[in-house]
């Protein structure tokens, strides 16, 4: 995905199965979204993050979603 200053990262894990947990979760609110995967593979030894995106106008919604989520 190119940067583009219509989406926001509202999630980000080393663990890709919670982002994309958060991203269904996500949908099921009808917040649309899109996994950014900034992780390195080598050998089986993984490194950096993956990133959750969504839109500037569904940010506050998918932040206190992803609020509940996480605890």
């Amino acid at each position: 995905m190119e940067k583009d200053e219509n989406w926001v990262m509202v999630y980000s894990s080393g663990q890709q199965h919670l982002v994309e947990l958060a991203k269904q979760m996500l949908a099921d609110n009808n917040i649309e979204s899109v996994i950014v995967n900034q992780q390195d593979s080598l050998f089986h030894h993984t490194h950096g993050n993956v990133e959750l995106h969504v839109l500037k106008r569904d940010e506050k919604k998918a932040l206190m979603l992803i609020k509940e989520f996480s605890s």
